[in-house]
Formats: C-alpha cells, structure tokens, sequence
C-alpha cells in the first residue's frame, strides 16, 4: 500500500483509507457472503485500485484540453465518388418477380395492397 512518504506519490495527498469493516459493508450491500480470507485480501485489493485512483486524481492535466480518444480518429474510408450504377433493366432481369418496374415481394401478414 503506498504512503504519503512513497516518492512516486506528491508530499500533500494521503493514502486512502478503508477498512475491513468497509468492505463487509459493501459487500452486504451487494448482497455477498465474504469469508474472512476474502474480505482480507478485498481490502488490500481495494485499497490498491483506490490508491491508484488517487495517484491519477493528483496529477496536474490543467494544460492537457479535454477529449474523448487517447488517440485521434481518421476516416479511413475511400472519398464519396459518384460512379455509375447498376443497369435498372438488368438489375430487374435478375429479379425473382417483377411487377410495374420493381422488385415484386410478398405480401407480409396479409396486408391489403
């Protein structure tokens, strides 16, 4: 667990502080049933992620701007070109059924036309 006197944390922020009664807490809020061994090594789990948090929370990112990806997205995507399309008339020669120059699909849950 670190400590306020560990070099890799600043002078002016204190370790975390929870307790075994803590996580029993939690975990009868979670509705969880601990053995003594798990609430033990949950509590020296916890406190390291929340020191961690804390670690993160003290660093100065005043001069860093806001944003939403560590790194920046680009469209990899071709540029939208105009091509030619499909022929209509060949595109409908290759249709199951055809009806007054469209696909001709089944009627769905008897629908009225």
């Amino acid at each position: 667990m670190s400590s306020a006197g560990d070099p890799g944390r600043p002078p002016d922020s204190n370790p975390v502080s929870l307790s075994r009664h803590d996580v029993i807490h939690v975990a009868r809020l979670a509705r969880l049933t601990l053995s003594d061994d798990e609430v033990a090594l949950f509590t020296a789990q916890l406190r390291s992620v929340l020191d961690h948090a804390a670690d993160v929370a003290s660093l100065d990112l005043a001069h860093l701007a806001p944003s939403t990806r560590p790194i920046a997205v680009e469209n990899v995507l071709r540029p939208d070109e105009p091509r030619p399309g499909l022929d209509r008339g060949d595109v409908l020669a290759a249709a199951p059924a055809v009806e007054n120059d469209r696909f001709r699909v089944p009627r769905i849950g008897g629908e009225a036309p």
